[in-house]
């Protein structure tokens, strides 16, 4: 009976363990809302099941063992001087070669396909945004449109977006997981990121970056709609009596958790060079930007 037992938490560890990790289905990153996170889900599913080759033998392994060789099973082979098989030794090497040299194939070719830094559509004009990393919130500016908000990003399908990113704090790290490729936002450093919306929806964006205790509020939505509404968006941020000039500015760097959607109908012209170039040696600036600083002091 006690054998019986032990055999019998041997079969059903595993078959609980898959049970549990059932809860871990609902990951936005496999219903992706663009191309690229279309793509980064695909290579993550490819290189899962080609990891597969080596995981499943191994449990199968683990479950047959155990009852091969259990002490009751007379029937099994006894060879307690066997130390070399040059089958199993082929295996286990040239296996797992195989499948690190497909997955490095596969590593390479995809980090240049889905470099960030290349625009998606180079015959379709791009919706210009650049991205501000503040404490604890995201600042969203529209230069083509003269217009800011803050921890809302509207988007149109179809139109590829062309995003500068920057921080002015700490490092963060920008990510909409279901349009994909996250992009550090570093103090006086500039990333690039370009991404495409191709399903009408509201997507979570994140930093995926710890920054400090308010780090877990720093979220905002990401929204894909019909150009027709993407158009109503800007007319009703254009309508804010809020402007982003120095001084308002100045506010909205303060440190502030779970900060509301606020809209800004008109921006400082040049404000997100200013916030990577205030970053820099006072002997690396231009003399003109150093007349253009002092206006924020």
């Amino acid at each position: 009976m006690k054998r019986e037992g032990q055999l019998r938490r041997i079969v059903l560890s595993p078959l609980f363990s898959l049970l549990l990790l059932g809860g871990c289905s609902n990951l936005v990153l496999f219903e992706p809302g663009g191309p690229i996170g279309d793509a980064e889900r695909t290579l993550i599913v490819t290189a899962f099941l080609l990891m597969l080759i080596v995981v499943i033998p191994v449990l199968v392994m683990t479950l047959w063992f155990p009852l091969k060789y259990r002490d009751s099973n007379t029937k099994a082979i006894y060879t307690p001087k066997w130390a070399y098989s040059g089958r199993l030794d082929f295996a286990v090497w040239m296996v797992p070669i195989a499948i690190i040299m497909v997955l490095g194939y596969l590593t390479w070719t995809e980090t240049h396909r889905l470099d960030p830094y290349r625009p998606l559509k180079p015959d379709v004009k791009p919706i210009n945004i650049q991205a501000v990393a503040l404490d604890w919130k995201w600042l969203f500016i529209y230069p083509d449109f003269n217009i800011a908000a803050v921890n809302e990003l509207v988007v149109p399908v179809e139109i590829p977006l062309s995003f500068r990113i920057t921080s002015d704090t700490v490092m963060n790290s920008f990510f909409i997981p279901q349009l994909g490729s996250q992009m550090y936002a570093m103090a006086g450093m500039e990333s690039r990121l370009h991404l495409l919306a191709d399903k009408a929806g509201v997507y979570f964006g994140q930093t995926q970056q710890f920054s400090g205790s308010g780090y877990a509020y720093m979220q905002f939505r990401a929204k894909a709609v019909s150009q027709s509404e993407f158009q109503g968006w800007l007319q009703e941020v254009g309508q804010s009596a809020d402007k982003l000039d120095p001084a308002r500015f100045q506010v909205l760097q303060k440190p502030s958790i779970a900060a509301p959607v606020t809209y800004f109908s008109t921006v400082e012209p040049g404000l997100f060079d200013q916030i990577i170039r205030q970053y820099m040696p006072t002997s690396m600036k231009p003399a003109a930007l150093k007349g253009y600083q002092a206006a924020w002091q």
